[in-house]
């Protein structure tokens, strides 16, 4: 189990330097990093070392320039699609896939992208690797679950409030309100909402019994 450090007030942890002191000022009231890693020191030889963190809200990854400096990039949780860890004889590299559409529904979801932080300590990157699988699976299960109550809503014309996003994560909405309303006007076309729950199906976001409820109430509105 990774240590869990507090943003306020924490001990610079045995090798962290600067570049520590940097990833803190990027964090905001109350985030935690639950694991990190910086480059291995033969990296050193070459060029300014790097360091990857999982926060309880965020992964970043910062790269210093050989001028001075840091260049973060950050990839919410909501956003992650997967994590691959490689591990060689000296060092590991952390390869991440992430939505680039910054979306916070099911439906836009899309243009992946990917984060390579190669050359890492292996322990630390290990350590880095299972928060990132944690995440993901977390994640995962609550897109699903945004994904069917998006396909109720198209199918019945109601917006239902989800609560998959926690209070306070990177991109959640402020709040979400219950409303009636009409469905858009494509949604409106019942072999459009099939279709759509067709995929879901395909997609393993509902089982077949889900997909059968969906079906027919589609087609008993008919």
């Amino acid at each position: 189990m990774t240590d869990v450090i507090e943003h306020s007030g924490v001990a610079q942890p045995a090798g962290g330097g600067p570049i520590w002191d940097q990833l803190q000022t990027l964090l905001i009231d109350g985030e935690r990093v639950r694991a990190w890693a910086l480059q291995h020191r033969i990296y050193a030889l070459v060029h300014r070392r790097h360091l990857a963190a999982a926060t309880s809200g965020r992964f970043i990854f910062m790269t210093r320039p050989i001028l001075g400096g840091y260049d973060p990039v950050t990839i919410r949780w909501q956003d992650l699609r997967d994590a691959n860890l490689q591990v060689g004889m000296v060092t590991a590299s952390l390869t991440l896939a992430y939505s680039a559409n910054l979306s916070d529904t099911a439906a836009g979801e899309g243009g992946e992208r990917v984060l390579r932080a190669p050359g890492l300590e292996i322990g630390p990157a290990q350590a880095l690797y299972r928060e990132c699988q944690a995440q993901e699976q977390s994640w995962r299960e609550k897109r699903r679950v945004r994904s069917i109550e998006e396909m109720r809503a198209q199918a019945g014309g109601v917006q239902i409030a989800t609560g998959v996003y926690p209070q306070g994560a990177a991109g959640a909405p402020e709040r979400v309100i219950e409303q009636p309303g009409p469905a858009q006007p494509r949604d409106d076309d019942p072999t459009h909402r099939l279709a759509r729950a067709r995929d879901m199906l395909n997609q393993g976001l509902i089982s077949d019994s889900e997909y059968e409820a969906i079906k027919a109430r589609i087609v008993g509105a008919l």
